[in-house]
């Protein structure tokens, strides 16, 4: 979403059994994709091209220094002991969004992906690899690469877009969606790229499946069939918020909002797998 006068970000919490909403802040400008910390005490979300931490006890934002890395796109994750943050940064050389991980209270960067395009979405258990979706030769995959940088491999290879991967919390598979089929559908495969599973059949546009913690249920979001082109997930639409078994099966709607890209992008699962963050919008004059 590009940066706009005309929005307001409201950054929400939703309880998945009750689906009772609770508006924690309103920025009368961008905000983007917030991911919970592990004590449940700090959301982390991007704005502006920076990431910013929200104390949800005292109602506060703070920007979290990362030296030359500011200009942050909304794919950023935590590292599975919640030391380190990994984001997606547009260089300076040639504008295109690399990987970067820095200490989460703030410090140095280090680049660990030299290739671009490369959109961040999953970060193993086991702390040591991280999954994106990238552009490789004009077509858009599933890649992994040593959390220390590497050598990237490549799992998918289909045309069209495979986006959003992420880790079960077993380590044992990687969610992702992807619009082979026609419409974006939720997909699930071994680490390895193995047994590439579609999991969603409806007739909607679903993208960014995110795994609980307990490893019970997913959440995703949707986009209304007709509203957009199956490969693309722009701001500013009527979109849904879905939960379903981790097993796969039928889905129930969470959240119905206006929003989209930005909304809930990377995982945003409380520790406890009981609430899920995200971020709705307004336009206004």
């Amino acid at each position: 979403m590009s940066e706009s006068a005309g929005i307001a970000s409201f950054l929400e919490t939703v309880n998945v059994e009750s689906g009772e909403r609770r508006v924690l802040a309103q920025f009368n400008y961008l905000i983007e994709a917030p991911n919970w910390t592990s004590d449940g005490k700090t959301l982390i979300y991007n704005s502006k091209g920076r990431i910013y931490s929200y104390d949800i006890a005292e109602g506060t934002s703070k920007e979290i220094p990362s030296s030359f890395v500011v200009h942050c796109n909304n794919d950023h994750v935590l590292s599975p002991d919640h030391t380190r943050l990994a984001v997606s940064h547009h260089t300076k050389e040639d504008g295109q969004s690399r990987i970067y991980i820095f200490p989460l209270e703030g410090g140095d960067p280090i680049l660990v992906t030299p290739m671009g395009p490369s959109y961040l979405h999953g970060w193993s258990p086991d702390g040591r690899t991280l999954a994106y979706c990238a552009e490789r030769k004009g077509q858009y995959d599933i890649y992994t690469i040593p959390a220390i940088g590497g050598e990237e491999t490549q799992l998918t290879n289909t045309p069209g877009l495979d986006d959003g991967p992420e880790y079960s919390p077993d380590g044992e598979h990687i969610w992702f969606n992807s619009v082979r089929t026609g419409l974006m559908q939720v997909w699930r495969m071994k680490v390895d790229g193995s047994e590439q599973t579609q999991i969603t059949f409806d007739e909607s546009n679903s993208w960014f499946p995110h795994i609980s913690p307990d490893g019970k249920q997913v959440a995703y979001i949707t986009y209304r069939k007709g509203d957009v082109e199956p490969g693309d997930h722009p701001p500013n639409k009527q979109v849904e918020i879905r939960l379903m078994s981790s097993e796969g099966g039928e889905y129930r709607t969470l959240v119905q909002l206006f929003g989209g890209q930005g909304t809930i992008n990377v995982n945003s699962w409380s520790p406890d797998s009981k609430q899920l963050a995200f971020v709705s919008y307004r336009l206004h004059s």
